[in-house]
């Protein structure tokens, strides 16, 4: 057990700890986060508003996530042929 707890720092010496420490940043713009914000409040505001709870629940899906999924599916298209 010491051997599994200790052998990786004693052959890792050498070498620096900054480079396995940093990784890809994911940063956020503006735009970005003002779209998850949205994507957040439609359906939460479909939902207070329709109550599905108590109604129809397709309808909120419909108006509530559909929305919400069709933009993000079409933003994902976007960027893949962007990126191409």
């Amino acid at each position: 057990i010491l051997g599994i707890l200790f052998l990786p720092r004693i052959l890792n010496r050498g070498q620096s700890k900054s480079s396995a420490e940093s990784g890809p940043q994911l940063v956020l713009s503006g735009k970005m986060r003002l779209a998850i914000g949205a994507s957040i409040l439609w359906p939460a505001a479909a939902a207070a508003y329709m109550q599905p709870w108590k109604n129809d629940l397709y309808t909120y899906l419909y108006i509530g996530i559909g929305p919400v999924v069709l933009v993000w599916i079409i933003f994902w298209i976007y960027i893949g042929f962007r990126n191409r």
